[in-house]
């Protein structure tokens, strides 16, 4: 082979592998944002779950109904009471996180507290109740209709670019990561010093030696509630301002992700399930840059099964020896 066709040979070498690192890099980047999203939605998950120890499946609805809540409150603040585009999302992001208080408030009084006790099929079958009413009440608030913001803070920035190919992620993208990680690490560093976490380790670990040491176990058990409300509201906020729509149906489908994530991990740390549930929007990402989008959902939640029935496969092994 003469020089200039090895050097050529070279160069194009090069440059594929490159554009591989690149996209690669990119399939990250928009890990970073799916994950940071998972996150936050699995540490609010788990300051309800580590205390009730029953399956929640009201609380994937209640991300979607924040984020739908938003969408149609930034739609009537600004169609009926001609408020600027900034005024309305302000409006929107208010309306979402009076509505996950409420929420959360109802939850905690009225279903969690007078359900704990019994069997663990009646929380599930009636939050199962409470996802069907809530993505149901979006759905006729909305007119069945898929009402979309504008696009927000979408100018990309390149992170790396070579050979004509460029890894960006958008302004919101960006934010949205910094949000997320501001907010899980002031939680993380609150959840670590305050009197609330001593107060939330404890309840988890053994409510009534709790109660006999003078810890008001349902004081603690409606803060967290609500602060895992608040994590589903901001998250709702978040997935609208970037998606543009939370569909009514998407509840379900983050609800059993978080649910099948933080059953794996375990709901003894909060900050432990936001760091799994990142990992697994990561895999998430990787799977649709480098395998058939349409099969991505089957083969996570085949993922999470395994991974299941293996660590419950370890625990029994270690309780048999």
């Amino acid at each position: 082979m003469s020089a200039p066709r090895l050097s050529y040979s070279l160069l194009g070498g090069m440059l594929l592998v490159l554009s591989s690192m690149l996209y690669f890099f990119q399939q990250v980047l928009n890990g970073l944002h799916s994950g940071a999203l998972y996150a936050l939605l699995a540490f609010g998950y788990v300051l309800t779950n580590g205390i009730l120890h029953r399956t929640n499946l009201a609380y994937g609805a209640l991300f979607a109904f924040c984020g739908q809540a938003m969408i149609l409150s930034v739609a009537f603040g600004y169609q009926v009471l001609w408020l600027t585009l900034l005024a309305s999302v302000l409006f929107g992001v208010l309306a979402a996180f009076l509505y996950a208080a409420l929420i959360s408030h109802v939850l905690s009084r009225s279903i969690f507290e007078p359900l704990a006790d019994r069997s663990p099929n009646a929380i599930v079958v009636t939050t199962l109740g409470i996802l069907l009413v809530l993505s149901e009440a979006s759905r006729i608030a909305a007119d069945t209709h898929d009402l979309w913001l504008p696009p927000m803070l979408a100018e990309p920035i390149v992170f790396a670019e070579g050979s004509g190919f460029k890894a960006t992620l958008t302004l919101i993208q960006v934010l949205d990561c910094a949000v997320v990680v501001a907010a899980v690490a002031l939680a993380t560093w609150a959840f670590a010093r305050s009197n609330f976490g001593r107060c939330w380790r404890a309840v988890s670990d053994d409510p009534r030696a709790a109660a006999l040491c003078g810890v008001d176990v349902r004081g603690v058990f409606r803060r967290a509630v609500l602060f895992g409300g608040f994590c589903a509201a901001l998250a709702g906020v978040m997935a609208s301002l970037y998606y543009g729509n939370v569909s009514f149906g998407s509840g379900l489908v983050y609800g059993l992700k978080i649910l099948f994530v933080t059953a794996v991990g375990g709901y003894l740390s909060p900050p432990k399930a936001a760091l799994g549930a990142a990992a697994f929007g990561m895999a998430e990402s990787l799977w649709a840059g480098y395998f058939p989008v349409e099969w991505r959902d089957a083969w996570m939640y085949l993922f999470l099964v395994a991974m299941l029935i293996l660590i419950g496969a370890g625990r029994d092994t270690g309780k048999v020896a």
